[in-house]
């Protein structure tokens, strides 16, 4: 498994390098989070393709190794949109929130050492198990009353 720390270098090295488009693995986990960043507006673009270009129908015919997700970087100002991407639950350290600490990261209270959510912040939970794991934004999986281990987070 892709941890998600993998994703989060990435995107930062790709903004610190100024591209426009950028492959990454393709995992179910780098599509959700992927789409959870897009959403929100640090992305402009996501499209399956393969090793060699951003084609969907060639991502078709492409072996798994050689898929990828390729995300289209947004600036604004000649500046990055995501200016930091931070990985709070570790393998070594897993970070697991209740629906009540859920509600208090996103209100601007301390929970089981994570700091709050700011202004334009967002937080990706993992919630569940097996085949039916679902990765969320944390002001979404509080509207749906969920907690679960929070990945990441960025500004």
């Amino acid at each position: 498994m892709i941890l998600p720390y993998d994703l989060m270098a990435r995107l930062q090295n790709g903004f610190m390098a100024r591209l426009k488009r950028l492959p990454v693995p393709h995992t179910t986990q780098n599509l959700a989070i992927a789409s959870i960043l897009l959403r929100h507006g640090f992305l402009s673009n996501v499209t399956r393709g393969t090793v060699n270009d951003a084609d969907p129908n060639a991502w078709h015919q492409a072996s798994e190794p050689h898929r990828r997700i390729w995300v289209d970087l947004k600036y604004r100002d000649d500046l990055p949109v995501l200016s930091k991407a931070e990985v709070i639950s570790k393998p070594s350290k897993r970070v697991v929130l209740t629906p009540d600490d859920v509600r208090r990261i996103c209100s601007g209270q301390m929970a089981s050492f994570v700091k709050p959510l700011g202004m334009g912040e967002v937080a990706v939970i993992r919630q569940g198990g097996g085949n039916k794991v679902q990765w969320f934004e944390a002001r979404e999986a509080l509207e749906k009353g969920l907690g679960g281990e929070i990945l990441c987070r960025m500004r």
